[in-house]
């Protein structure tokens, strides 16, 4: 399950138990969720310190997996910048020729140019996977505008062309020569 998925299920339960008459119950479950997440933010900041190398940086695999990264961004534990995170997203999509643009980290907006040709079936399932692996790694990034990049244009060859032959009995400038 993704970390948005997640997310989102905790969400409609929170809402649930908010339409409860009770209104001790939506408080009780929202202090639930705060306990456990901070319960499980500091296991999971000692598990990081456990398994990071000497110089503090933990293994790549960890940051790679879509779900770890998830965790560790939700509990503030991502040792990684946003703009870092990103890049790590776009690889993970398999999108590496994505060009960040600007990334508005006041709105979560992100502009992405996108080198190279393909169809609009190829950007449209390109911009799903940016967008689920953004959810992952880089959740603070609310919005994806995904522009392919204008075509190069045709190269234009300057230059004479070569030589056309001169028939038998033609002058060198092609003209026929007189009798």
């Amino acid at each position: 399950m993704s970390a948005e998925e997640t997310a989102r299920r905790v969400e409609a339960v929170l809402d649930r138990l908010a339409a409860h008459d009770d209104p001790d119950v939506p408080a009780a479950a929202e202090e639930l969720v705060r306990d456990l997440m901070e319960f499980y933010g500091t296991g999971l900041g000692r598990l990081l310190t456990l398994v990071s190398t000497a110089d503090g940086t933990p293994p790549p695999a960890l940051l790679d997996d879509a779900c770890v990264a998830g965790l560790l961004v939700l509990h503030g534990l991502h040792p990684e910048d946003a703009p870092t995170r990103i890049a790590r997203a776009l690889r993970t999509a398999g999108a590496a020729d994505a060009v960040v643009e600007e990334f508005d980290a006041s709105t979560g907006a992100l502009r992405l140019r996108r080198e190279g040709g393909g169809c609009g079936g190829t950007a449209d399932a390109t911009r799903q996977r940016i967008a689920d692996a953004l959810a992952c790694h880089a959740p603070e990034v609310t919005g994806v505008d995904l522009r392919q990049a204008a075509p190069a244009p045709p190269l234009l060859q300057i230059g004479t062309r070569p030589p056309e032959p001169v028939p038998a009995g033609a002058a060198p400038d092609g003209r026929t020569a007189a009798p």
